[in-house]
């Protein structure tokens, strides 16, 4: 049989609000009474369920993720399914469940289920749109963002110095006698992309070196498809070109380009050296292993539900804005 309050008070002579008060541990309640209602606790193995928990202390310990991307695999992604897993452990060590969603168009339906879920706080992942942001804020519900930015100085932004990183891809293929690179670029709307597509011409420009806009393929997605068939699509102008060397900024993008420049009788790094971004797990599976950038997946994702932890207790956050410097990963796709 399940037992509430109403009963405990009953067993314990006391009234509701007593029983309440000794529940949540907030508001004064004597002693007598307070081992009274401990007693009655025992006697009727009495568990109060989520929703009296609630109740009583205006929380849930849900709280809500809600990834905004637009192409699918997400939750499976090698990207952002290391994020969430380390969002969902982290999570249960502090006590909380996760709800978790997905949104291609940044509407406010996402945002609105959350809400509807009484979640005590929120994650956002990837892009974010200002009318979005404007809109949670009227819910008064702390929330934070991670690998996306927000004009909004107030919020919490987690993300990864990816212009960094892609200077730092411009240094090694350029030292290594690199002159002649191409580009494959993710899709420009993303921060991530563009910013590491602009930090590796930026800085092999600083180096003397040369982009031209022949030497750059923009694909529509970031997946191992678009690598192969961009590649492939463009054989016979990126064959006359003869670049010694190719940037793509990730990693599922470069395994792609690999497999076709594989397929077309190419020797890694012999002919052609080959570079990505993320350190994903499967750049180091890869034939030969992917030289790429190393960006801090599960701190990011532990280090959101940590902060957003401190904003739903009220308590104070050193600062709104944590990024986190890349390190470069060299293995045998250039060397």
């Amino acid at each position: 049989m399940s037992h509430t309050i109403i009963d405990i008070a009953l067993l314990a002579g006391v009234s509701k609000s007593t029983v309440s008060r000794v529940i949540s541990g907030k508001g004064y309640t004597s002693e007598e009474a307070r081992k009274k209602v401990l007693n009655a606790i025992e006697e009727l193995q009495y568990k109060p369920n989520g929703v009296a928990r609630a109740m009583v202390s205006q929380r849930t310990n849900n709280i809500g993720v809600i990834i905004y991307r637009q192409h699918h695999p997400i939750a499976s992604h090698p990207f952002y399914g290391k994020i969430l897993d380390a969002i969902l452990i982290k999570s249960e060590s502090l006590g909380y469940s996760v709800f978790v969603t997905t949104d291609k168009e940044m509407s406010m339906k996402s945002a609105d289920f959350m809400l509807e879920k009484r979640v005590d706080g929120l994650i956002l992942i990837s892009r974010l749109s200002q009318q979005v942001i404007g809109h949670i804020d009227t819910f008064n519900v702390p929330y934070l963002s991670v690998n996306g930015t927000t004009e909004k100085n107030d919020v919490i932004q987690i993300i990864n110095n990816d212009r960094q990183g892609g200077r730092l891809v411009a240094d090694h293929l350029y030292q290594l006698g690199h002159r002649v690179i191409n580009v494959i670029a993710g899709p420009q709307n993303h921060r991530s992309h563009k910013l590491r597509f602009t930090g590796f011409c930026e800085r092999l420009t600083e180096l003397g070196g040369q982009i031209q806009k022949s030497d750059i393929y923009y694909s529509p997605t970031s997946t191992f498809e678009d690598g192969y068939q961009i590649i492939k699509n463009n054989w016979n102008q990126f064959s006359s070109r003869k670049p010694t060397a190719i940037f793509a900024t990730n990693d599922m993008l470069a395994i792609g380009a690999m497999q076709l420049l594989l397929e077309k009788g190419l020797i890694i790094p012999n002919d052609l050296a080959i570079a990505g971004f993320d350190n994903i797990d499967y750049s180091k599976m890869s034939f030969p292993p992917l030289t790429t950038v190393h960006v801090e997946k599960e701190r990011m994702g532990e280090d959101a539900v940590v902060l957003l932890d401190k904003l739903i207790k009220k308590e104070k956050v050193q600062k709104n804005f944590a990024e986190y410097e890349p390190k470069l990963v060299i293995r045998k796709s250039t060397v």
